[in-house]
């Protein structure tokens, strides 16, 4: 398998619930690195077109990019921790890589790695079998 991987940077409030205690709203420049793979290379030798994948992130990111998380779906509903942002930013990868019809080729999301502040970092690794993650 080969794999590549593309960096992104947004920022975005959140106010976690944590032992039962909302926090304050605070802010954080989130830096995401998203890698995916393939078992097989397409026909110009690459995993996926790097300007592609950070074309889909960027697309992923829009809705989070300048917003209080916990007004931005499904965040509205579960705690916007940076594991569940992960995870999130994995499956609308996942879902973009799948339209892109990469999936013949064995193309999908390795890991969704999200860095809220310096030496804080949460990451997301789908299942094996599920085409980037579960749902």
């Amino acid at each position: 398998m080969h794999e590549i991987s593309i960096e992104a940077e947004f920022c975005a409030a959140h106010a976690l619930v944590i032992a039962g205690r909302r926090e304050a709203v605070h802010g954080h420049n989130f830096r995401v690195t998203v890698t995916a793979g393939a078992d097989r290379l397409d026909g110009d030798g690459l995993v996926c077109d790097f300007h592609a994948l950070e074309a889909l992130l960027g697309r992923v990111l829009a809705p989070m990019r300048d917003a209080d998380l916990n007004a931005v779906a499904p965040f509205d509903r579960v705690n916007p921790s940076a594991e569940r942002i992960a995870e999130r930013i994995g499956e609308g990868v996942r879902d973009g890589l799948s339209a892109a019809g990469g999936a013949e080729r064995g193309l999908r999301v390795v890991s969704v790695r999200v860095t809220e502040a310096p030496g804080c970092a949460a990451t997301f690794r789908p299942r094996a079998g599920t085409n980037g993650g579960e749902r």
